[in-house]
């Protein structure tokens, strides 16, 4: 009987592009939240850590392509694969400008003071691993 009940669960639940649907939905949707506040309140901070690393300032304005343009085409799966990478790439130059200092830390609550680069990195890369699925706009651009 459990097993019977355990299949009929595993069978209702193997949806693999309404999985792809809502990783895309998750991980584009809360970093776009991220992409526009830098959006609408600038990239100036951002554009200081660069420049202090040696690096010219107007770099900075390339996150929103991962931030903002990558998202939104993720959300709609368009050029899935390759915006999925674009926004690992960001989470890794996020890690390096701002969390590598924080990688064997604990914030303040006790949670991982990375956890919200490395769940965006790794849910980044699910996406680019799985891509879109069928319930996207992209069409052959998925």
């Amino acid at each position: 009987m459990v097993t019977k009940v355990i299949g009929a669960i595993n069978s209702a639940l193997s949806k693999d592009d309404l999985g792809k649907l809502l990783l895309r939905l998750g991980v584009g949707g809360l970093m776009l939240f991220h992409g526009l506040h830098k959006l609408f309140g600038g990239v100036d901070g951002i554009a200081g850590m660069l420049t202090a690393h040696g690096i010219p300032g107007f770099v900075a304005y390339g996150v929103l392509l991962g931030e903002v343009v990558a998202p939104v085409l993720i959300i709609l799966g368009v050029l899935t694969r390759l915006s999925a990478l674009g926004l690992a790439f960001t989470m890794v130059v996020a890690w390096l400008l701002v969390g590598l200092n924080n990688t064997f830390m604990l914030d303040k609550v006790g949670a991982w003071a990375i956890e919200s680069l490395v769940y965006f990195f790794l849910g980044a890369l699910a996406v680019a691993f799985l891509g879109a699925g069928r319930y996207a706009l992209g069409g052959k651009w998925r």
